[in-house]
């Protein structure tokens, strides 16, 4: 995943990158890689205010694993 993020920053060939694409880079590779290291860093990451918005992220994973899962067949 590092390398993945990596090659990505280096395709941009910027000299600066912000650190919100960083970010949203980050968690797509964890959103299609680990859905509770996903779930974990987008609720530091997006600053979750309370439960709401954690399962707000977490109904959010769960339709688009049915999306996914519903595409395979």
């Amino acid at each position: 995943m590092v390398q993945r993020v990596e090659e990505f920053l280096q395709e941009k060939g910027e000299k600066e990158i912000t650190s919100s694409v960083i970010g949203e880079k980050i968690m797509r590779e964890l959103h299609s890689m680990d859905e509770v290291a996903y779930v974990r860093f987008a609720s530091v990451y997006r600053s979750f205010r309370d439960i709401s918005d954690f399962m707000s992220e977490v109904k959010e994973l769960l339709v688009s694993r049915e999306k996914a899962k519903n595409t395979k067949h």
